[in-house]
């Protein structure tokens, strides 16, 4: 998974919520943002990808990540 790309949660209280990935993948885990989905690092297994990408820089705010979301 690569910074920007758009994943849909597939476990959890915000399952089948849109996210996007904001670093990349360490120990298994990644940090991930979206529209009412708490900015954590979520395990990359409970992730599934899309082809959907956004601009983002690493790590971006939670402001940043709402729009690029919204424009979609």
């Amino acid at each position: 998974m690569e910074i920007g790309q758009i994943c849909i949660k597939t476990k959890g209280r915000s399952a089948g919520r849109k996210v996007v990935v904001l670093s990349e993948v360490k120990n298994g885990k990644i940090l991930v943002d979206g529209i009412n989905v708490k900015r954590k690092e979520y395990n990359a297994m409970h992730l599934f990808p899309t082809k959907e990408k956004v601009k983002l820089k690493k790590e971006a705010t939670h402001k940043e990540v709402e729009s690029a979301l919204k424009k979609q």
